[in-house]
């Protein structure tokens, strides 16, 4: 039973312990399906004991669930229901894919919707291009980083808020860093961010009557795609994200987001 206050309100270690519970469910994504109550106290800075009580609990609770290895947990069931409700909420991920399947056949890349997490950006369809020897994809699932185009493009159009949950324990530089791309997402309508590896990925947003709801994203090697104004690959981009969002009732909210 959590503990109440004479405000009604909950005490600073319930709300700690939520958090907690955040941070936990946060550590698992397509690379990591299991982690010990070891792995959980090395990530979080939390003594063992107290990391395997927290587990317990989760599996009790149904948000997490005891691994095939022993020792292990995984996101329990829970989870997994909780997730495909709030995916099927999302109208843009059931009319997406055959935008993203179209344009990844016309440009030749890889094709990629994003959906904003609780700090970043989430990958919730990809449409591979199979027509070169080289496939680059991403799985679903996985949390962006901050030097994705995704995230540039999302914070271009979302709140304060967002930024400084997306940039919590980054430092002035590369938050002024992130600054810059920003600016140029919400002037360009678009990001495109090269990697030292020779990896590409240029993003647009796509809107609701709400506000961006997601992003579409091409996503290739250097050599594959010419990205410049005009191009072929940027328009179709922008088209694309564009049909996208007059489909989903957004088609003012862009227009507005265009005029500031």
């Amino acid at each position: 039973m959590a503990n109440i206050d004479s405000g009604n309100e909950a005490s600073g270690s319930d709300i700690q312990a939520v958090q907690r519970v955040g941070q936990i469910c946060a550590l698992f994504g397509p690379q990591t399906t299991e982690l010990t109550a070891a792995d959980v106290a090395e990530r979080l800075g939390l003594n063992r004991t107290t990391a395997y009580r927290y587990c317990a609990s989760l599996v009790t609770a149904g948000i997490l669930e005891r691994g095939h290895r022993r020792g292990t947990f995984l996101l329990g069931g829970l989870m997994v229901q909780l997730g495909i409700h709030a995916l099927g909420r999302r109208r843009v991920v059931e009319i997406a894919p055959p935008y993203l399947a179209k344009l990844s056949s016309a440009v030749r890349t890889t094709t990629v919707l994003a959906l904003w997490g609780a700090r970043g950006p989430v990958v919730a369809h990809v449409n591979e291009d199979l027509s070169r020897a080289l496939v680059i994809t991403v799985h679903p699932g996985t949390l962006l980083d901050l030097d994705s185009a995704q995230l540039r493009v999302f914070l271009a159009f979302k709140d304060e808020q967002a930024f400084e949950r997306a940039t919590e324990g980054v430092s002035d530089a590369k938050r002024a860093e992130l600054e810059g791309g920003i600016y140029m997402a919400r002037r360009n309508g678009y990001s495109i961010v090269s990697h030292p590896d020779g990896l590409f990925a240029a993003a647009a947003p796509v809107f609701d009557e709400y506000g961006i709801c997601a992003t579409v994203a091409l996503l290739g090697s250097d050599q594959m795609a010419d990205l410049s104004i005009g191009s072929p690959a940027l328009t179709g981009l922008v088209d694309t994200a564009a049909r996208l969002s007059d489909e989903l009732g957004g088609s003012e909210e862009r227009k507005r987001i265009g005029d500031l």
